[in-house]
C-alpha cells in the first residue's frame, strides 16, 4: 500500500480530537502565519543527536528520564522555578546514572508543555457550566467565562516563554551549574534530611568514591567538559496542532521537515487515533517522538500504529510511553511489548507511572507514591519477562515542595494536599519525592543488572 502524501498541513484533513472551538478563524489564522515567521526554538541537528541517544536507550546502552510539569503555567514563569525542576532533574539523572550504569537522556518537560487534553469539553460548578481549561496556551484557569474563551494570541505568548525557558536551561546546561561534583553536593543534603537516609547512604557514597577516583585519574571540571555540563533536551504533548505546524522548519542540510517547538514531541493516548490528525502531523515530522500507551490499547493496533509512526523502523525514532496503573501493568503491558518484539519494531519502552494512578482524596486529586512505585517495578518485571530492555521513565513533577502526592519518605497525608496544591492539571511529585523516587529506581537498576561473569559462573 502506497502512504499517502505528506505535508505540515495535511492533517487538516483528518478526524481530529481535543481542539480547541476558537471563536474568531481569522485570528486564528493570522496567529499561525505570525508565528510561522518566527525563529524555530530548536535545531534539527539537536533533535538528531537526541534520536542517537534514544537509540542507545532502546537497545539497552542508555536510560531516559523525561520529567517535569504537568502542564506549565504563564504565571510560574520564574528563573527559581525554571531553576530548581532542571535542578532535581539533574540530581534524579546522577543517582540514575549509577543505578543502570549507563547514560542517561536528560527530557524536560519544559519550554512548551503548555497545552492539556481533558476528558470533558466542559466544566461544571454548581449551576454554572464553561468550557475546560485546555492549559495556558490555549485559555485560562480562572473559573469565569472571559478566561475559559480560547484565544490565539496565546500561542505568542507561549512562544516567548519557551524561548526564555530554552534560553536559561541551555546557560544552565553548559556554564557550569550542571557540574557533576555540585549535583552530588545537592544530593548529599538531600540524603542527611531524608528520613531513609541509611538506605540511600551506601548508594550515595559509592558515587561519592566514584568522583573522586575520576578526580584523581585527572578528569575535573577544568579538564573534562563533560563533567562540567549536560545535554539535556525538552519535549511536550504534539496537541494544539496549529502552533505545531506554525513552528515547522525545512531544515537546510537534509530538507526535511522538523517540529521545531521541541526536541521530542509525543502523542497523547487520547488522540493516538490511526487516522486521526495527531497521528499525520507526527508522521510527517523527523523528530524523534513518542505515544503514550494506555489499557485501551490493543496489540495489533499497537503494531500498525509503530508502522505509521516509524515506517522505516529506525532506532530512535519511537517511543511508547506505557501508562497503565500500579494494578494493570503486568496483565496489559506485557502483550504490547510481545507483540512489538514479534513484529521486530524498533521502539524505546518508558513508563509513565503517574497517569494510570490518579485517584481522589476529597476536592483533590492525587497520585499515592507506592503506587507510582509499584507500577516502575511492574514494568521492569514485564521487560525483565519479555527479555526486553526497559528505556526510561517519565514523570510529572516539580522542583517546589508542593504536596499533592500522597506518601513518600515524610509520609505525606490527606491532610498535607491542602497546605500546598499549586497545580492547575494533575498532581506532581515534589523535589524530595522526585529524588526519593530516583534513588528507589536505583536500587531497582543495581539489583536487577546483570554482569557478564554471572552466567559463566552459574554454569560452573
Amino acid at each position: 500500500m502506497v502512504a499517502r502524501a505528506w505535508h505540515p498541513g495535511s492533517w487538516r484533513d483528518m478526524p481530529i480530537r481535543q481542539v480547541p472551538d476558537y471563536p474568531d478563524l481569522a485570528k486564528l489564522a493570522e496567529m499561525e502565519a505570525k508565528i510561522g515567521r518566527f525563529p524555530p526554538l530548536v535545531f534539527a541537528g539537536e533533535a538528531r543527536r537526541l534520536k542517537a541517544a534514544l537509540a542507545q536507550a532502546g537497545d539497552g546502552q542508555g536510560f531516559v528520564l523525561q520529567g517535569g510539569d504537568c502542564a506549565e503555567s504563564f504565571s510560574d514563569f520564574t528563573a527559581n522555578v525554571i531553576r530548581d525542576t532542571f535542578r532535581v532533574l539533574l540530581q534524579m539523572s546522577v543517582v540514575l546514572t549509577f543505578g543502570a550504569s549507563v547514560p542517561v537522556v536528560k527530557l524536560g518537560r519544559m519550554a512548551g508543555q503548555f497545552a492539556k487534553p481533558r476528558s470533558s469539553d466542559v466544566e461544571k460548578k454548581g449551576e454554572v457550566t464553561l468550557p475546560s481549561y485546555r492549559g495556558d496556551i490555549v485559555n485560562g484557569p480562572d473559573f469565569d467565562a472571559a478566561s475559559r474563551i480560547p484565544d490565539p494570541a496565546r500561542m505568542e505568548f507561549a512562544y516567548m516563554q519557551s524561548a526564555g525557558t530554552l534560553n536559561l536551561l541551555r546557560a544552565f546546561a553548559t556554564g557550569g551549574y550542571a557540574d557533576l561534583h555540585e549535583v552530588h553536593r545537592w544530593n548529599l543534603g538531600f540524603v542527611a534530611r531524608s528520613p531513609m537516609a541509611a538506605r540511600y547512604a551506601d548508594l550515595s557514597q559509592r558515587i561519592d568514591e566514584t568522583l573522586n577516583f575520576m578526580a584523581a585519574c585527572g578528569m575535573t571540571s577544568t579538564s573534562a567538559p563533560q563533567i562540567r555540563e549536560t545535554e539535556f533536551y525538552t519535549s511536550h504533548e504534539s496537541l494544539l496542532l496549529p502552533y505545531e505546524q506554525a513552528l515547522t522548519r525545512t531544515d537546510s542540510l537534509t530538507g526535511d521537515s522538523y517540529a521545531c517547538s521541541a526536541h521530542f514531541l509525543w502523542i497523547g493516548d487520547r488522540t493516538r487515533q490511526p487516522d486521526g490528525a495527531h497521528v499525520e502531523f507526527l508522521r510527517g515530522v523527523k523528530n524523534p517522538i513518542g505515544m503514550k500507551v494506555g489499557p485501551s490499547m490493543e496489540a495489533e493496533e499497537l503494531v500498525r500504529l509503530t508502522e505509521i509512526l516509524n515506517p522505516a523502523n529506525e532506532k530512535g525514532r519511537l517511543t511508547l510511553i506505557s501508562r497503565m496503573g500500579a494494578g494493570k501493568v503486568e496483565e496489559k503491558l506485557a502483550p504490547l511489548v510481545r507483540a512489538v518484539a514479534k513484529a521486530g519494531r524498533n521502539v524505546v519502552w518508558l513508563c509513565d507511572p503517574m497517569h494510570g494512578n490518579t485517584v481522589s482524596a476529597g476536592p483533590y486529586k492525587t497520585r499515592p507514591f507506592d503506587a507510582i512505585l509499584a507500577e516502575v517495578r511492574g514494568f521492569f518485571d514485564v521487560h525483565a519477562a519479555e527479555g526486553t530492555h526497559p528505556g526510561g521513565v517519565h514523570v510529572e513533577m516539580t522542583g517546589q515542595e508542593v504536596t499533592e502526592c500522597l506518601g513518600g519518605a515524610h509520609k505525606l497525608t490527606e491532610g498535607d494536599l491542602s497546605r500546598a496544591y499549586q497545580t492547575n492539571c494533575d498532581p506532581r511529585l515534589n523535589a524530595e519525592q522526585s529524588l526519593e523516587l530516583a534513588f528507589l529506581i536505583a536500587e531497582e537498576l543495581k539489583a536487577r543488572r546483570v554482569r557478564p561473569e554471572q552466567p559463566a559462573l552459574a554454569a560452573q
